[in-house]
């Protein structure tokens, strides 16, 4: 089962629950209605959420609203906010036309969580300690990258799988320290997917869905542990529902012991 968030175009928060059983099926909850400005909430990492009593929910995660970039928690009960939505400020410069990915990763070791973004043709990253963001990193050489997925969470190394507006899709680890290290899984065919989002499949594979913005559609994949060429892909259909929301991300819960682990 893969979980994924959107937020459309009337600022309001919808979750996608996509069944991998042949053949593949989706479910869509909507609500909260109306949590951000009209088409001002465009690009949003990962959304947490964790169950409290009855229907009750809290989620959190990074939303970009306009040119700036806020953390954002709310609960919840059957799809209606409890409380007015918590914003906190992380900064601005966030334009429409540069930001084209934002991914937070936390593995469940560890109380440092890293933030990504991909900007030009830079890859970012941050150190998020308790709300304070430190040691940013930056990792030139991706203007090609048209979209990312995060589908490893280890005590050394996150890995994203990206695809290329040429087609080709890799696979891209980010250490803890050093360089990141890219390595090739297709050569092409992959250039037509605007957002890619992961989730974990048994202990060591990748369930993956790719969205077409311009049909609204989306295709399921099962994706073998990555190694590079070898790695086993295998199309599960396209998803029965269609995906016209500004920007969509991974929902997932809060708890730890469910880390990525497709690399």
């Amino acid at each position: 089962m893969l979980q994924l968030g959107s937020i459309t175009a009337g600022g309001d928060h919808n979750v996608n629950w996509i069944s991998s059983a042949p053949p593949a099926s989706a479910l869509v909850s909507q609500g909260p209605k109306d949590l951000f400005p009209d088409g001002q909430a465009w690009l949003a990492g990962s959304l947490a959420y964790q169950d409290y009593t009855g229907d009750t929910v809290r989620r959190t995660g990074y939303v970009v609203i306009g040119q700036e970039l806020f953390a954002t928690s709310y609960f919840a009960t059957s799809g209606k906010l409890i409380e007015e939505l918590g914003k906190t400020k992380i900064g601005g410069g966030w334009y429409r036309n540069g930001p084209r990915y934002l991914e937070e990763s936390r593995y469940s070791g560890s109380t440092t969580g890293h933030t990504y973004s991909l900007y030009g043709d830079t890859l970012n990253r941050w150190n998020v300690n308790a709300g304070t963001w430190s040691a940013h990193a930056t990792y030139p050489g991706f203007g090609a990258v048209k979209t990312m997925a995060l589908i490893s969470q280890t005590a050394t190394y996150d890995t994203f799988l990206a695809n290329m507006t040429g087609g080709s899709l890799y696979t891209i680890r980010v250490p803890k320290t050093g360089a990141p290290v890219v390595k090739l899984v297709r050569s092409s065919t992959w250039q037509g997917f605007e957002t890619l989002i992961a989730e974990k499949c048994g202990t060591q594979s990748t369930l993956l869905v790719g969205i077409d913005k311009d049909t609204h559609s989306g295709y399921l994949y099962a994706v073998s542990h990555a190694t590079g060429a070898s790695t086993v892909i295998k199309g599960l259909g396209k998803v029965p529902t269609t995906f016209a929301d500004p920007t969509y991300f991974r929902y997932h819960p809060e708890e730890h012991g469910g880390d990525l682990f497709g690399e």
